[in-house]
């Protein structure tokens, strides 16, 4: 390894795939390679859907055993989903998919106790089901809760796994809808009144703190030496992302895309008025005093389902199929709760058209063209639906993670915002991640600094918007009338 270059490994878990990259960072490059790629299956057991924790976590060290010699370990992950530990530190089963079912009638529970407005006033964060706080709630009448005497979100199981130290970093924290985004503390108030109790919970980390070492265990069964250092990042991936972001100023929107689309602003202070709790807008925090200002899309999630209920055909030519069928015959609502569960995708999007009176798409071309312009119009909603709430103009939407392969998809929404779309970077969970730990090393700057770093680094593709917005503009009037 060069002198001055510091060789990090990001494990980066998404809804369907996880992946352990390496970054090669020095004080003015950053180049990232993958280790190693593993598939993300969940599993449907009697008591509902489920996540395969151990196949993860030996995809994890298999990762590690790949990726070489390196200066630091991160993870980032999922939010909201977590692990019940016992006395002894033993998992209590496997992690519940926050797909699954239990959660459908709680937040009515939830609400009874704290009402809606009260909850969003205190913590910011937008109505899910799955919300950790309504898993949390559903769990308290189960055999395994009332062994719990830990609760450890994914990424921070994992690095106890790795590391036998327990924490509750923050970025992932703020997605428990247990937080204050104003303190950046844990929200005691609407814990008590719930029933909740906090100490549950291991202390909190900041993105950067020092997580422990890799376990002698560990070094082994990777090939490791050490001592290698397990490092704190912002694990939760869109956290990691949005800090990707290769923004040159203040006036941009971001839109991270993968299994899901999460839209909208980079602030300086939470945005928690009544109009914004309507308009289901969520504030996580992150990288250094910022808040993650977003809303949920359904995002890829809808198109991976149908490709997997097709049989995995060919996504190039779909794509170049769907982009000849005409622009918004057919749209739905992105952030329908009812695309939430697995299955039948295909149908339920027909049925959705055909329960509106548009265009029931037949063929999978119409249905992808469906799919890619409802993301699109879902995008431009949550970006100027986000400016208006933050008072917080933009001039550019930066596109980062897995959608930025879909070139038909970033143009759309270039289309839609009437906004320049700057795609890029595809990996910018990894690369986030990577940069917190080179930061903490001494590597890296601060949040303006890394983005000039990746600025210069990463290849990036700008779409500029074609013709007159009017038609997107109508296209939204007309779905909200429904």
């Amino acid at each position: 390894m060069s002198a001055g270059v510091k060789s990090y490994a990001a494990v980066d878990l998404g809804a369907s795939s996880g992946r352990v990259m390496v970054g090669r960072v020095s004080a003015d490059s950053v180049e990232l390679s993958e280790a190693h790629r593993f598939p993300n299956r969940p599993v449907r057991v009697p008591e509902g859907l489920r996540w395969d924790i151990l196949a993860l976590y030996g995809g994890v060290l298999d990762g590690l055993r790949a990726a070489g010699r390196v200066d630091s370990v991160g993870i980032d992950g999922w939010a909201v989903d977590f692990g019940l530990l016992d006395a002894d530190g033993a998992l209590l089963g496997n992690p519940v998919h926050y797909r699954d079912a239990r959660t459908d009638d709680v937040a009515e529970k939830v609400w009874a106790t704290v009402p809606a407005a009260e909850l969003y006033a205190a913590t910011g964060i937008q109505h899910a089901p799955f919300n950790t706080l309504h898993q949390l709630t559903a769990a308290r009448s189960t055999a395994q809760f009332a062994h719990a005497v830990r609760v450890l979100l994914v990424p921070d199981l994992l690095t106890y796994w790795l590391t036998g130290e327990q924490g509750t970093e923050l970025t992932n924290a703020s997605t428990t809808q247990l937080l204050d985004p104003r303190t950046r503390t844990w929200s005691y108030g609407v814990a008590e009144r719930l029933g909740i109790d906090l100490d549950l919970f291991a202390p909190l980390r900041q993105p950067g703190d020092p997580a422990g070492l890799l376990r002698p265990e560990v070094l082994a069964e990777t090939g490791l030496t050490g001592p290698v250092p397990v490092t704190a990042v912002a694990s939760h991936d869109t956290a990691s992302a949005v800090a990707a972001v290769p923004a040159t100023g203040g006036r941009f929107a971001y839109i991270c895309t993968g299994t899901w689309s999460l839209a909208g602003l980079e602030l300086s202070a939470p945005v928690l008025g009544e109009e914004s709790r309507a308009a289901n807008f969520t504030n996580e925090l992150g990288l250094d005093g910022t808040v993650r200002y977003l809303r949920n899309i359904m995002g890829l999630w809808l198109l991976q389902e149908c490709v997997r209920a097709w049989g995995e055909p060919d996504l190039g030519l779909l794509l170049r199929e769907a982009a000849g069928v005409p622009t918004l015959r057919s749209v739905v609502d992105a952030g329908d709760g009812t695309f939430l569960a697995p299955g039948r995708m295909p149908e339920r999007i027909a049925q959705a058209c055909r329960a509106s009176g548009q265009p029931v798409p037949e063929t999978r071309a119409e249905i992808t063209r469906c799919i890619l312009d409802s993301l699109a119009l879902a995008h431009r909603r949550a970006v100027a639906d986000a400016q208006r709430l933050a008072d917080h103009p933009v001039d550019v939407v930066h596109l980062v993670g897995g959608g930025t392969r879909n070139a038909l998809l970033c143009q759309l929404t270039a289309d839609a915002c009437g906004l320049p779309v700057v795609a890029g970077p595809t990996e910018a969970a990894a690369l986030g991640n990577v940069l917190v730990q080179a930061r903490a090393h001494g590597l890296a700057g601060d949040l303006p600094a890394l983005r000039r770093l990746l600025t210069r680094t990463q290849p990036l593709t700008r779409y500029t918007p074609r013709g007159d917005t009017a038609r997107w503009r109508a296209a939204q009037d007309r779905l909200a009338a429904r």
